[in-house]
């Protein structure tokens, strides 16, 4: 008999400041616990997701904002960015989303948020504290594990 390697679940926080190192900061740590956790495959899409993530924090909030990670499951990682501002923007659930022109330097994130993540999802935080709202906005990706081999060494 064999025992199965469990993995417990794991979750990091990161505070940042506003200060406009933070997103590289965040891709950096981002990177490190991905690596570590085994699920090098999620990198470069996690990366790109919470860097779209952190950087709108940054930049439409006027306070520190957090980065969170978490694993969701085998072969899955959240990624979730809390700010201060309770704007849910679109496609997180507020309003439409807009397609940027084609010479635009901004505007373009969410819109890789829809294409690059298997899900994702927004919530309010309210709070009767001045400065302890505002919003999380996350993201799931994944990548898939590999099929079964049949009998003839086909997928199942």
């Amino acid at each position: 008999m064999t025992l199965a390697t469990v993995t417990p679940p794991w979750a990091y926080t990161l505070q940042l400041p506003q200060d406009p190192r933070g997103p590289g900061i965040a891709r950096a740590t981002l990177r490190t616990v991905l690596l570590v956790h085994g699920l090098r495959d999620l990198v470069e899409t996690a990366e790109l997701l919470a860097s779209e993530l952190v950087t709108n924090a940054y930049r439409h909030s006027s306070g520190p904002y957090s980065l969170r990670l978490r694993g969701a499951g085998r072969n899955r990682v959240r990624v979730g960015v809390w700010d201060g501002n309770p704007e849910i923007p679109a496609p997180f659930g507020g309003g439409t989303v807009t397609e940027p022109c084609a010479l635009a330097e901004r505007g373009r994130g969410l819109q890789l948020v829809r294409e690059c993540a298997d899900s994702w999802g927004a919530y309010p935080i309210r709070s009767g504290l001045p400065g302890q709202g505002g919003k999380v906005l996350w993201v799931e990706c994944a990548f898939p594990s590999p099929p079964l081999a049949g009998a003839a060494g086909q997928p199942v």
